[in-house]
C-alpha cells in the first residue's frame, strides 16, 4: 500500500536508500529495482553517497524496461557544512543559486526531467531555523512551485525545527526523513506533527541505531512466532505506525527478505512492545 502525503502524491512503502555504497552504488540499485523496490534516495552529497551512480543504474534499468515513471527518485540538497572541496554547486554563490545548481545537477546525474522527491539534507543550525535555512528552503519551494518536483521535504529535523517550518513556510514539507531511535520512542514526537500535518515520516538506520533491540527477548520472539528475521519485524513494525521505512541493505536475499516484512501483521501487543522497547 502506498502512502499519500497531504498534497495527494502517493509513494511507495518502502525505500531503498543508497548512502556509504560507493563504487557498488550503481549494481545495487539494479539489486534492489530488480528484488521489488520501486523508491530510491540519495542525495548530491560526495562524501556519503554516489548520485551519478545512481543515475547509471537508472539508464540500464531503463534499457531493461523499467520506465521513469515506475521510479520514486528522492535526492537531498546538501549544505557546504555537509560537504567537502566537491560541492556539487558554486560553494561561494548565493544560497539560492547553490539551490538551483546543485538540483540541476541531480537532474543531470539521475537522467531525469523532474524528481519525485526533493529534501533539505538538514537545517543549518542545530536548535530553531535561521536566515539560510528559509532561504533555502524559499529556493526549495520554488522547485516544487514550478512543478520540477513533486514533493519538498527536510531531513535530520528537531520536533520545534519543524514545528517552526510548518507554521512559517509557504509550502510546508511533505517528507521528513530522520534518523529513527527507539530510545527516544522511534522520534515519536516528530512522527505525531507528521501525523497531524499529512507529512510522509521516513525512518532511516531503524537497524544500525537500534542494535540493543534485538537482543531483547520479547522481540525475538514475535520473529520467531511469525517466522521472520528481526529486521523484517522492525521494518513491518515501522508500517504499522505510518512511518516510511529505509533499507540500505547490500545483500540480494534481504532486499527480497525485507519487501516481505509488508506480509507480516504485528498485533496490538506487538506494537506496545516494540514501540516502547528502548525507552
Amino acid at each position: 500500500m502506498p502512502l499519500t502525503s497531504y498534497n495527494d502524491v502517493p509513494v511507495p512503502s518502502f525505500m531503498y536508500g543508497t548512502a556509504w555504497k560507493k563504487e557498488a552504488t550503481a549494481q545495487l540499485v539494479q539489486l534492489a529495482v530488480t528484488a521489488g523496490f520501486t523508491a530510491i534516495d540519495t542525495a548530491n552529497q560526495l562524501i556519503h553517497y554516489q548520485e551519478a551512480l545512481v543515475g547509471e543504474a537508472l539508464l540500464a534499468l531503463a534499457q531493461q524496461g523499467v520506465a521513469r515513471d515506475r521510479l520514486f527518485l528522492q535526492t537531498k540538497f546538501t549544505s557546504t557544512d555537509g560537504q567537502d572541496h566537491r560541492t556539487p554547486y558554486d560553494a561561494s554563490a548565493a544560497l539560492t543559486t547553490q539551490v538551483t545548481q546543485s538540483f540541476d545537477s541531480s537532474l543531470a546525474h539521475l537522467h531525469t526531467e523532474y524528481l519525485d522527491s526533493y529534501v533539505l539534507h538538514g537545517p543549518y543550525q542545530r536548535r530553531g531555523l535561521g536566515d539560510a535555512d528559509w532561504e533555502v528552503w524559499a529556493a526549495i519551494e520554488g522547485l516544487y512551485q514550478s512543478g520540477k518536483t513533486k514533493m519538498i521535504g527536510i531531513s535530520n529535523v528537531t520536533y520545534e525545527q519543524l514545528t517552526q517550518l510548518c507554521a512559517q513556510a509557504v509550502v510546508k514539507p511533505m517528507v521528513v526523513q530522520n534518523r529513527c531511535y527507539a530510545a527516544l520512542g522511534w522520534d515519536k514526537e516528530v512522527r505525531e506533527i507528521c501525523r497531524a500535518q499529512g507529512i510522509i515520516y521516513q525512518g532511516f538506520s531503524l537497524l544500525t541505531a537500534n542494535r540493543e533491540v534485538f537482543a531483547d527477548p520479547g522481540i525475538r520472539a514475535i520473529a520467531q512466532r511469525l517466522g521472520t528475521g528481526l529486521a523484517q519485524v522492525v521494518f513491518r513494525f515501522a508500517m504499522q505506525v505510518g512511518m516510511l521505512p529505509l533499507t540500505g541493505t547490500t545483500n540480494p536475499q534481504h532486499m527480497k527478505d525485507d519487501l516481505q516484512a509488508e506480509q507480516l501483521t504485528l498485533t496490538a501487543e506487538d506494537m506496545q512492545l516494540i514501540e516502547t522497547i528502548g525507552i
